[in-house]
């Protein structure tokens, strides 16, 4: 084995020009490219604050991935990238070196500075500039000479340091600063910080936005406008939004809502949770989708059949990959109704949940035959309703012609309980050899999953492991 590591000089020479800091900033108009990673990784675990600022001016890459070498924000070595960053927006003519665009504050760009602490000298002078300059042409123009990129997750009730400094720096510059958030997420913050922060951010950046808040509907509706901003938003999540104002007030609000969706032409994936808004009126948003669903989950809450049925005939909907309406109860609607839904989806659906709907024996046995034609159907839950042994015969029946579907779960059937509705192990394991029989009947290699919770008659849901039965198509196991 030779005794020389390339990599391993390269990291002693970083740390060589950091023994004296003086020379090292000298040296960068002359330093070669493969050099600044390791120095710039070198300047960063030692704190060294001039060092890093003055890599900054003379960075040769398109992309800085700051983020990536930050396990958590750290302020002292933000304010010294962003010091270098200043010098270089003041300047009339960049560097003649310097190649920087992009500053990256998310949690990525590992890759990047793994290939140049380990496998740099491999990599020609041309090939260098391809983590930045790739990523660079799958973006759209730049609104603004300069871009950071980053995450925001809003949780506090008052920002914290590192994004206070962040945003103050970029309101002072916002002339010549495009700060660019893809993924957002609200959990707990005040609407005052939450309209302070995205007044910094190109809004239209935004493709993924979760809103996990305990807000009153009228909030919501105050949110709305910067929503309807986010032009290139593909995936919303809304949850634990709460109902308190006046039944026409409310109205007004799912308006002011809901039109909103006029104007995200790019909306692929839709999950809200606990919607109790949009009982009686999910044709308003079903109306103002602009563009076909691949994902929608609509769960925790109550729809109407005027709901249901609006939701069959919703051209947007009619392209379907994955279905959730857990929580969704089904106990007094037409059958019918869901049925419906199913035959319309069912060339391109691949997951469908129907977890704790109150489905019984006769609402599936209304859906078997529209559920027989999900031909792309891969995963499908049941849990939590309360359904006999007969009619999961029946569904194993009218499933076992899916070619696709692998993953099945499904309650633990009627027969296992008490009158009293407490689980009875014995039923339970009388319940699962009948399940295996059936499996076997069919002839095919199938495994489903029994799950214990949700318990279809109160409710709980303990966590407690689901259990498979396996029929491998020469023996049986449990």
């Amino acid at each position: 084995m030779s005794v020389w590591n390339p990599p391993r000089l390269l990291n002693l020479a970083g740390k060589s020009l950091l023994t004296d800091e003086t020379l090292s900033i000298s040296s960068l108009e002359h330093l070669p490219i493969e050099l600044f990673p390791p120095l710039f990784m070198e300047a960063f675990c030692g704190r060294r604050r001039k060092t890093l600022k003055a890599l900054v001016q003379a960075w040769p890459f398109v992309r800085l991935p700051l983020g990536g070498l930050m396990q958590t924000p750290h302020l002292e070595t933000l304010q010294a990238v962003l010091d270098g960053l200043d010098v270089l927006l003041t300047q009339k003519d960049q560097p003649r070196r310097c190649k920087l665009h992009v500053l990256d504050l998310r949690n990525t760009g590992q890759d990047f500075w793994r290939m140049w602490s380990v496998s740099s000298v491999h990599v020609s002078s041309s090939s260098s500039m391809a983590p930045g300059a790739k990523d660079r042409s799958s973006t759209e123009q730049p609104l603004a000479p300069f871009e950071v990129f980053i995450e925001l997750h809003l949780k506090e009730r008052s920002m914290d340091g590192f994004l206070t400094y962040l945003m103050k720096w970029v309101q002072q510059r916002k002339a010549s600063i495009h700060l660019c958030c893809k993924k957002l997420r609200i959990l707990s913050f005040s609407m005052d910080n939450i309209m302070k922060v995205l007044s910094m951010v190109q809004l239209d950046c935004i493709q993924e936005l979760h809103v996990n808040c305990t807000w009153h509907l009228s909030t919501l509706a105050t949110f709305a406008p910067l929503l309807g901003q986010m032009s290139n938003l593909q995936r919303l999540l809304i949850s634990h939004i709460h109902m308190s104002d006046p039944e026409e007030q409310e109205e007004e609000h799912v308006v002011k809502i809901t039109s909103q969706f006029l104007r995200l032409h790019r909306l692929r994936d839709l999950h809200l949770e606990s919607p109790f808004y949009l009982e009686g009126c999910l044709d308003q948003m079903l109306g103002c989708l602009m563009t076909p669903l691949d994902n929608l989950e609509i769960t925790h809450c109550l729809l109407t059949d005027s709901d249901l049925t609006h939701l069959s005939q919703s051209p947007n909907i009619s392209q379907l990959r994955s279905l959730d309406l857990s929580g969704v109860t089904m106990t007094y609607s037409s059958s019918e109704l869901l049925s419906a839904l199913l035959e319309k989806i069912a060339s391109t659906l691949q997951e469908l949940y129907l977890e704790q709907c109150g489905i019984r024996d006769s609402h599936l046995e209304a859906i078997l035959p529209a559920l027989s034609h999900c031909i792309q159907l891969m995963c499908f839950s049941l849990c939590g309703n309360l359904l006999s042994l007969a009619i999961m015969e029946k569904l194993l029946q009218h499933t076992s012609g899916l070619p696709r579907l692998s993953q099945e779960l499904y309650p633990v059937p009627q027969e296992s309980f008490s009158s009293d509705g407490i689980l009875q192990p014995g039923r339970l394991a009388q319940c699962q050899t009948e399940l295996l029989e059936i499996l076997k009947h069919l002839r095919l290699p199938r495994t489903i999953w029994i799950s214990f919770t949700p318990c279809p008659h109160c409710g709980d849901n303990t966590l407690h492991r689901p259990k498979p039965i396996i029929y491998s198509g020469n023996t049986l196991e449990r």
